[in-house]
């Protein structure tokens, strides 16, 4: 057979039969370890095989995940800044601002001393650096997450992932850098599989997102204190986004008059930097009149408005309704049945948002597993299903490696500007181009690593005969970038 450059095997590949129903079940396996999971690793079709099958498996994830969640992460010893308290990455960013601003006045005065105009001190990429390291480190924990099932619990993984693109928050955006990693682990993935509104309530009150939406600046009218004695104001931007985005979803049955009802509500929730939670609320900038909010009244009451205010939009049937479709979306197909939907969304209801009693609804659907319903992976699902089917990341090399292939894919960790968070329908990522960057970064993961010869069981025919045809130096790398392997 001719061979070819791992690009243009690709692109012969592509004309190859997609993932199909093979033999002893092997289709079954795939979905469910590629969709709870990041793929069928040896260690996660063990445990396939000592629950009884792929479905059994699947709901016993529920609650092996829900365990998981409440205990503290299994953090490397490479990402010690991911242990730090809130009050302590506080500190850390405050401390390293100061010095920034104190090295900055220092070349302006040697600058004028020396008659000459000085550049901003920018510290360089090997200079020590708390805000650079901690985000660093967030987003290797994103990579280690994802490929170790020895250390994180797969559909943990895939929870958190879903959970913070839900409720995105930017790591571009300065203030929320130091947080960012704090925010994925004691906010999303602590609360991953618990109550919704116990999720909402834990973002709505971490400092990544009162820093990421601006609630943290948000006061009652006139409330005096801003900078220069100026009097500040209300600032509408996290209650818009926590009912179009985080709740009921821009059909939902809002207006304008609810969003700015919402955001007098929410006056006064601020960061608490000495607080072990990162939360504080001030009184005194509270809006202490009476508001209406879909209807309903809410006199004041200080945090607590807020509070019941976040808890009713949980509990709103529109509510369920977008998050039965994001979750529909996210474990089924890009375009779900109304009806899938509408049992997603009547579980979702009649538990009061619990997240483990909605999975089990869904992963009970025929539409689960019927091989009809296809997803295609997203730039985060290659990366991380790539590197867990050669073994996990080892060292910063993988890390760095992944994250460069994710940020020239187009979904760089945390790096989703918006609060609408990353799509991850096949339209927005299937494309020629994007599929060349993954060959390219997966003949570079298969010349450094032994052969995944398991995978072969879950590879077409056609698949196996183009790969077998060719050197085996790149059979490795060719397996990762088939178009079996594309899909979950």
């Amino acid at each position: 057979m001719k061979r070819c450059l791992p690009a243009l095997c690709l692109a012969l590949m592509l004309s190859a039969p997609t993932f199909s129903q093979t033999v002893g079940g092997s289709d079954a396996v795939w979905r469910a370890s590629s969709r709870l999971g990041y793929g069928p690793t040896p260690e996660v079709v063990a445990d396939i095989d000592h629950a009884g099958g792929p479905q059994a498996w699947a709901l016993l994830q529920i609650d092996a995940a829900y365990t998981a969640s409440l205990l503290p992460a299994r953090l490397p010893g490479q990402l010690p800044h991911l242990s730090l308290s809130l009050p302590d990455i506080f500190q850390s960013a405050q401390d390293e601002r100061q010095a920034r601003r104190a090295e900055r006045e220092k070349s302006a005065q040697t600058a004028d001393a020396n008659g000459s105009q000085g550049a901003a001190a920018t510290p360089a990429a090997d200079t020590p650096s708390f805000l650079r390291d901690v985000a660093r480190e967030s987003a290797a924990w994103r990579m280690v997450a994802c490929s170790s099932p020895q250390l994180e619990n797969p559909l943990l993984a895939r929870m958190t992932e879903f959970w913070f693109n839900h409720l995105n928050v930017f790591v571009g955006k300065g203030a929320v850098r130091p947080f960012i990693g704090n925010y994925e682990l004691q906010a999303i993935r602590a609360h991953a599989l618990g109550r919704f509104e116990d999720l909402l309530l834990a973002s709505a009150r971490h400092p990544a997102m009162l820093f990421y939406l601006d609630q943290a600046q948000s006061v009652a009218d006139g409330t005096p204190g801003g900078a220069g004695g100026k009097a500040r104001g209300l600032n509408e931007n996290y209650a818009r986004e926590l009912m179009e985005l985080h709740t009921l979803g821009v059909d939902g049955g809002y207006s304008q008059t609810d969003v700015h009802e919402l955001a007098r509500i929410l006056t006064g929730w601020t960061v608490g930097p000495r607080d072990p939670s990162g939360f504080r609320f001030v009184a005194r900038a509270h809006d202490r009149g009476d508001k209406q909010l879909l209807g309903q009244t809410f006199h004041n009451r200080g945090e607590s408005e807020g509070e019941d205010a976040i808890r009713m939009l949980a509990h709103q049937p529109a509510t369920a309704h977008r998050i039965a479709t994001r979750l529909a979306t996210f474990f089924v197909s890009d375009h779900p049945s109304t009806d899938l939907i509408d049992r997603i969304a009547h579980s979702f209801t009649a538990s009061k948002g619990d997240i483990r009693a909605t999975l089990r609804t869904l992963f009970q659907a025929p539409e689960f597993w019927q091989t009809d319903q296809k997803l295609f992976k997203t730039p985060v699902d290659f990366a991380c299903s790539a590197t867990a089917a050669l073994g996990g990341v080892q060292d910063a090399t993988d890390v760095k490696r992944s994250l460069g292939f994710l940020a020239n894919a187009g979904q760089p960790i945390h790096g989703w500007q918006t609060p609408d968070g990353y799509k991850t329908d096949a339209a927005t990522w299937l494309s020629p181009e994007a599929l060349t960057r993954r060959a390219d970064f997966a003949v570079l993961l298969g010349r450094q690593a032994n052969p995944p010869t398991y995978l072969r069981a879950y590879l077409s025919p056609a698949t196996l005969q183009r790969i077998d045809g060719e050197p085996a130096a790149l059979q490795t790398g060719l397996m990762l970038a088939s178009p079996d392997f594309m899909r979950k």
